[in-house]
């Protein structure tokens, strides 16, 4: 069995990866069980120093894993770039304070010393997507080494040159032999995996579905699951809203990564006062953008990852044009043998349309009109995701107090888009998922926090 690694952009196939056997398997996560018996006991300042030695790995090889992206999932290669950037970043973020997020806590009680200290699980298996193939894995695995436990990766099928590449970095910088391993498995062998007992915790960012399936089989085997799902993030347009801002930013929200982001901007809450002014200012923007070969410097939007995947999101313009929607820009497949799909803009979305109800994956924008502030507030609530969320308001108080009390999600920002930062938790609520990835939050989500009680 192999996995086959296709370009989006031209449909040609890249390279064949020959799977690991389940023997295979097997032996690559007892490797990194023993590991992470010696790794658990190394000094956190030997730790931090090969994080930071990661960062400059990573920073060397910018170009070709940017590349690499551009060609394996589409990603233009300005973005990848920075995208390799984020993941050093990151890396030197924990180098420099995994430390102060891990030290120990004392606690007065009657006893002589008591505290809290944070010690590593072990195995953490993370399952990861295509959409940001290196930032994905970064933002957990740097955390997850920090804090002195090992991994092993699954990552999405479709990127396995991405999954290996990751993994020849580790080695580059220096860390311990098998501290961090890549399975070439396909999602059916994820619940052998779990079920190891050499494998402590999961954590998975992707679909509904996937982290459905996920948590119930490590539930099952009493497994601690950090999930990072679905999101269809609304923008709340205020009628004073500077609007040229707000066009700015939620275009360029909406088409990050070509619109395939969790945190990009997907549903456009506007009161009905100023919707025609910013969907005209919108649109202009939109037009504005290019769509090309995700190699090409001057490339906004690349391809889709996958031409299913494409297929996919056409079928959920579709569907919400019959039901009523109005698409004023794309919506339209590109000829030939690829992914491409081009900026769509609808109007006159409502309740019961895909384009309303459903997470759309893809450089399509809902605007969705909005009696007044109130009514927009509720629209934004009304999903069944809870990743990001934003609104636009010259009243950057009122914004605040709308961002921080009305807006059901995992961030709320205020004229401004939704971003990870590693100095930041980043999470979802509802059917977004639960836990926290990055900041202090997320280097603590997979240790024990253990009491020490000296008399």
């Amino acid at each position: 069995m192999s996995i086959a690694s296709i370009n989006p952009a031209n449909g040609q196939k890249i390279k064949d990866y020959p799977s690991h056997t389940p023997q295979q398997v097997s032996e690559k996560i007892t490797a990194t069980h023993k590991a992470w018996q010696t790794w658990k006991c190394t000094d956190p300042s030997t730790r931090a120093e090969l994080l930071s030695k990661m960062a400059a790995a990573l920073r060397t090889r910018k170009q070709e894993l940017a590349e690499l992206m551009a060609d394996e999932m589409g990603k233009p290669i300005t973005q990848g770039l920075s995208e390799v950037e984020k993941c050093a970043a990151c890396c030197e973020y924990y180098a420099a304070n995994a430390k102060i997020h891990l030290a120990d806590t004392s606690i007065p009680t009657e006893a002589s010393h008591s505290y809290v200290t944070f010690q590593p699980l072990g195995v953490i298996l993370a399952v990861m997507p295509w959409n940001f193939p290196l930032w994905q894995v970064f933002r957990f695995l740097a955390p997850a080494l920090a804090a002195g436990n090992t991994g092993v990766l699954k990552h999405a099928s479709n990127v396995p040159g991405c999954a290996l590449a990751i993994e020849s970095i580790v080695r580059e910088a220096g860390f311990p032999d098998n501290v961090f391993q890549t399975l070439l498995i396909g999602g059916s062998a994820v619940a052998s995996v779990i079920e190891n007992p050499y494998i402590k915790a999961v954590t998975l960012t992707g679909s509904n579905n996937a982290g459905i399936e996920v948590a119930r089989k490590a539930g099952s085997v009493l497994k601690k699951v950090v999930l990072e799902l679905g999101g269809s993030d609304a923008y709340v347009i205020l009628k004073d809203a500077d609007l040229e801002l707000a066009a700015e930013v939620c275009v360029n929200s909406r088409l990050i990564n070509s619109g395939q982001s969790c945190i990009a901007a997907k549903r456009f809450i506007v009161e009905a006062k100023i919707e025609e002014a910013f969907t005209k200012l919108f649109l202009k923007k939109m037009q504005a953008k290019t769509m090309g070969d995700p190699r090409k410097p001057s490339t906004d939007v690349g391809p889709q990852a996958r031409k299913d995947l494409r297929d996919q999101l056409h079928e959920q313009v579709t569907k919400s044009i019959a039901k009523g929607a109005k698409s004023i820009l794309g919506a339209e497949v590109p000829p030939g043998d690829n992914a491409f799909y081009p900026p769509t803009i609808l109007t006159n979305v409502k309740p019961g349309m895909p384009a309303y109800d459903e997470e759309l994956f893809g450089p399509v924008a809902s605007i969705i009109t909005a009696k007044d502030e109130e009514d927009a507030i509720r629209i934004a609530n009304d999903s069944e995701f809870g990743l990001g969320s934003a609104v636009f308001t010259t009243d950057t108080k009122k914004g605040e107090h709308i961002a921080k009390y009305h807006l059901d999600s995992g961030t709320s920002c205020v004229n401004a888009r939704v971003i990870s930062d590693p100095r930041l938790p980043f999470g979802g609520v509802k059917n977004s998922g639960y836990g926290r990835e990055l900041s202090s939050f997320g280097i603590r989500e997979f240790v024990n926090v253990k009491t020490i009680y000296i008399k």
